[in-house]
């Protein structure tokens, strides 16, 4: 008996698939994201998620990671799918639904590549306005992420293998957009019990810093830790900056660095037990 091998086709016009990349990154201060260039039309010149139309032989994740890699020379380990946009008009081209990832990297160098003219690292706060419905893929990837971090630790993958309990807490202001009380937030923090203290002295290494540096002036300890969001430094490591600093060296003692215990917070998660509330 032969085999059949006619190719089925269907008569209803089908719609175009892509993928686009929400990336987050952290340089000691600010919530970071990354954005390209568009090099060609539509929106030539506008900033945009790294993306592109999936390939016939790959899976959404691929072609995901294919694009990220192409348009930023970024390869982080994985993406998380957040969200599929399917809004009838949201590109002029044709009729194409976007499939979004996100992933949280420590930052590090990008270039342009492929049809992006350049990528860059934006303040979540100082993003321009964004091509396609870009504005609303971030818009909805920023509540995705603030859920998220209420039940899980998504916020270590930001901060280095060492770290302080400060440092930790600038990373959940800036995501959450608030300020915390630095006692109470040192409190719920260690009752999860999903940090190791660091008893030797670690240098931690930070990423560099991609912006114009600026000479960090004398600022209370108090000012330091409880109003963040308010100042701006050069460097990454505002630890380093801290230590080195007139108001630390009468203080005489270095802040209590902490390593994130992963197989804790896997048996709290598997309990149901992993909830931050304030």
């Amino acid at each position: 008996m032969e085999e059949n091998n006619t190719t089925f086709t269907y008569k209803y016009p089908r719609p175009a698939v892509t993928t686009d990349c929400v990336i987050f990154g952290f340089d000691g201060h600010d919530l970071m994201v990354l954005l390209i260039e568009r090099g060609a039309d539509p929106y030539k010149g506008m900033w945009a998620f790294p993306g592109g139309f999936l390939r016939m032989d790959e899976t959404l994740e691929e072609c995901a990671l294919r694009e990220l890699k192409e348009e930023t020379s970024l390869q982080p380990g994985m993406v998380e799918q957040f969200h599929a946009f399917s809004s009838v008009h949201r590109d002029p081209r044709e009729r194409v639904i976007t499939v979004a990832f996100y992933a949280l990297v420590k930052m590090a160098e990008v270039r342009g590549g492929d049809d992006a003219n350049d990528a860059r690292w934006f303040k979540v706060a100082d993003v321009p306005p964004l091509a396609f419905d870009h504005d609303y893929i971030l818009r909805v990837a920023m509540k995705q992420l603030r859920e998220s971090i209420f039940f899980k630790p998504i916020g270590f993958e930001l901060l280095g293998d060492v770290f302080s309990v400060p440092q930790l807490q600038r990373l959940y202001e800036a995501i959450l957009g608030v300020q915390f009380d630095r006692r109470n937030f040192y409190r719920k923090i260690m009752q999860l019990g999903i940090l190791d203290p660091v008893e030797e002295p670690v240098e931690e290494k930070s990423p560099r810093f991609f912006g114009k540096k600026k000479e960090m002036k004398e600022q209370d300890i108090d000012t330091l830790f409880l109003e963040p969001m308010t100042h701006r430094y050069s460097s990454i490591n505002l630890e380093a900056d801290f230590l080195q600093s007139p108001v630390h060296k009468e203080a005489g003692r270095k802040p209590q660095l902490f390593r994130f215990n992963r197989k804790k917070y896997e048996l709290l998660k598997e309990r149901g037990d992993f909830r931050l509330e304030w």
